[in-house]
């Protein structure tokens, strides 16, 4: 696996690394080809500042593209922290700007991160996630303009028990829908594997996964959502190998929002 599409630099406010180095890392993995998407989430209720300099940003961008061109390909991509009530301005961001990809990502709920324990207070394991995934398929039919969704089970790693309770049956009906607006709407499903060495996880899980490719999903994208460049490509190897056996057969890399499939 050769292709990485989901990093962070220091253009997020979760990571003190510059692309440079991101870049210099992925050639020395021997990585093909990578697509920085850094962070820009929208009304937060906290004192950091989630948005993104974008002149700078894509200058950036630009000059690494041109110094290191006969070694590796950068992909410009962006994550883009999805909320209804922000719906509108994060339509605005990716229609303004030559993004070759964009991962959709539901971080928050309730105007909460998915981190606030408040949401996991008074509530059952099956009515947290559940709400969660109600809130992420109201954000995808709302936002049409990401070209895959990330981490799409994101609140199982911060629900208490939520890893060892969760199973497909138990949430059927709305992942079933969250992932037909997924599959209708020509999107793609991001392979996380930012926690597979700490917690031997994925996200999403391997069930729904399954069940993407029973309802005919094509398109994954495979990501470390690394912060630093010792995460970049994590665990893929490993990882494809376990989709293969589930019904994974091509990945997809991205230039102007246009999938290109891969053979695994």
């Amino acid at each position: 696996m050769f292709y990485d599409y989901h990093m962070h630099s220091s253009f997020s406010n979760d990571s003190k690394t510059d692309m440079e180095e991101m870049v210099k890392k992925s050639i020395e993995l021997g990585l093909n080809e990578i697509c920085f998407t850094d962070h820009v989430d929208y009304d937060l209720d906290t004192d950091f500042d989630w948005g993104i300099d974008y002149d700078k940003y894509f200058e950036r961008l630009n000059f690494l593209q041109n110094k290191y061109h006969k070694e590796i390909s950068i992909k410009k991509g962006i994550e883009l922290g999805l909320q209804k009530q922000i719906t509108q301005k994060c339509s605005e961001d990716a229609c303004k700007y030559p993004f070759d990809f964009i991962i959709g990502s539901t971080h928050r709920f309730d105007k909460l991160d998915a981190e606030d324990k408040r949401h996991y207070e008074s509530v059952s394991i099956q009515e947290a996630c559940e709400h969660y995934f109600e809130q992420e398929l109201l954000n995808l039919k709302g936002f049409k303009n990401c070209d895959a969704v990330g981490h799409m089970d994101f609140v199982l790693r911060y629900c208490p028990g939520a890893v060892e309770y969760f199973s497909y049956s138990k949430f059927a009906d709305v992942l079933d829908e969250i992932l037909r607006e997924i599959i209708n709407s020509g999107r793609g499903l991001e392979c996380n594997t930012s926690k597979f060495v700490a917690k031997n996880m994925i996200n999403p899980n391997l069930e729904i996964f399954k069940r993407y490719f029973e309802l005919g999903g094509e398109i994954v994208t495979f990501g470390s959502d690394a912060h630093t460049p010792n995460r970049i490509g994590e665990g893929f190897n490993e990882i494809s190998e376990k989709l293969k056996s589930i019904g994974l057969k091509y990945y997809a890399v991205y230039r102007n929002h246009v999938p290109e499939f891969l053979k695994v």
